[in-house]
């Protein structure tokens, strides 16, 4: 057993390095991909040069990724058959949900259905199924007694794995718009801009998951808003020289700021979608005894399917007209720019590739440390992305940059409960700081 452990713990270093290294990647190739000339390459006049401009496709592609974990969950199932120890081995390969429950419970101070109200990570019967403590049943028949909630029938049993396709949907719609406005801005304006995610997921889960958040957190939230609103500042006030967007009429005067403000707006509104996305699936894994890589392949399955039928309605509403001819709608042009040009065929393929890696070395990382660990660990990414974008001459280093994303991590830092708050009436008196999402927020790219 302790052999066991320390192989575990061993490879903690591993897990973290590749999460790191697979989510660069991801946000490189993306960029990498959309620089890629695509039509009119050898026009003397750069403006009528035009670029792998297609967030649809590389929305596509991303469930692609999603669904290779299918392939891990076969391995998994394969060595679990073959090479598990009977139950035993069975047991030990059911994912069981993450038990973050105050102790609250156990010296008696209140009942535990009252926990249940009280906390989304509490460890008993947490479901749609109307479970008493008590042994009752309430609705569907299911007697809980003192059974845990993984043992009664998961929110997504049978056909309400479709389900998953909920949060599917709020990961096309975000990924989509990340996507368009990664073509407007520089990709560590992108990543920093991603920051403003935990000030959604904070309020959403406040407001539908019935969280409580600290006079600190709140701080952190403000001061999250205020990085963003710096980095975004920093790209319109030195705006980096780009080639010309397909959609950008506009004068050479304040064109390249403007782009970048849209492309931060986009970008941030893109984390409405995500943070929804995260409190779905916060609140289906609390309800299931799913494993998460598997809802990571349900959503990518179920994304691909509507994806795919989205494209082709807006193809015949939009790409096949005069107006929509070439752009990112024209689903034939778009999948001849896909397969013709090398570049952007081998990008797609390495994108899939790392999107696959980054959600399974993402969800390893949780399992064996912390949700909050993933999110600080992650935060990393940024500073990577934007000493390799430096380094490749995709953009100028700037000190307003810095400033906001110093606001960025110290804030993000700050609400995690990484670092304490500076004043000491901030402090919270009553209990450690928990996770945000315990149960291993699934972030997609």
């Amino acid at each position: 057993m302790a052999s066991a452990s320390f192989r575990s713990r061993a490879l903690i270093p591993f897990l973290v390095s590749m999460m790191l290294f697979t989510g660069v990647c991801n946000t490189l190739l993306t960029k990498y991909q959309d620089n890629q000339c695509v039509r009119n390459c050898d026009d003397p006049d750069p403006a009528k040069r035009q670029h792998f401009e297609q967030p649809v496709i590389q929305t596509l592609q991303m469930f692609l990724g999603e669904m290779g974990c299918w392939l891990v969950v076969a391995v998994m199932e394969f060595h679990r058959r073959y090479f598990g120890a009977g139950e035993k081995g069975k047991a030990r390969h059911t994912y069981q949900p993450v038990r973050t429950t105050a102790d609250d419970e156990e010296d008696g101070t209140a009942p535990r259905h009252a926990a249940d109200n009280a906390s989304i990570r509490s460890t008993t019967a947490l479901n749609p199924s109307g479970h008493n403590d008590n042994g009752t049943n309430n609705n569907n028949g299911c007697w809980c007694g003192s059974q845990k909630p993984h043992d009664c029938p998961s929110v997504l049993a049978g056909w309400r794995v479709m389900l998953l396709a909920l949060p599917a949907i709020c990961d096309i719609m975000g990924t989509t718009l990340m996507n368009a406005g990664l073509l407007l801005v520089a990709a560590s304006i992108y990543q920093m801009t991603r920051g403003a995610l935990v000030l959604f997921v904070g309020i959403f889960s406040v407001v539908f998951l019935g969280r409580r958040l600290y006079a600190f957190q709140w701080i952190s939230l403000v001061g999250v808003m205020l990085g963003v609103g710096v980095v975004g500042l920093a790209g319109a006030i030195q705006p980096d020289s780009k080639h010309p967007v397909s959609a950008a009429a506009l004068d050479s005067v304040g064109a390249d700021a403007l782009r970048v403000i849209v492309g931060v707006l986009m970008i941030a509104g893109a984390q409405i979608f995500t943070a929804t996305q995260f409190v779905l699936e916060e609140w289906i894994l609390e309800r299931s005894a799913i494993q998460p890589i598997r809802v990571v392949g349900w959503e990518g399955l179920f994304g691909f399917v509507i994806t795919l039928l989205g494209m082709v309605v807006l193809h015949l509403a939009i790409g096949r007209t005069e107006a929509g001819r070439y752009g990112p709608f024209d689903m034939v042009e778009g999948w001849r720019q896909f397969w013709e040009y090398r570049p952007v065929f081998v990008s797609s393929i390495l994108i899939m590739i790392s999107i696959g890696g980054f959600n399974f070395f993402g969800l390893s990382v949780t399992r064996s440390v912390s949700a909050t660990s993933r999110s600080t660990i992650d935060t990393c990414r940024t500073l990577f992305i934007w000493m390799v974008s430096l380094g490749l001459g995709w953009e100028t280093f700037k000190w307003l940059q810095v400033v906001g994303f110093a606001l960025l991590v110290y804030f993000t830092f700050l609400f995690n409960g990484v670092v304490q708050p500076p004043f000491q009436c901030l402090r919270p008196r009553d209990r450690i700081v928990e996770e945000l999402l315990p149960e291993e927020p699934i972030e997609h790219n």
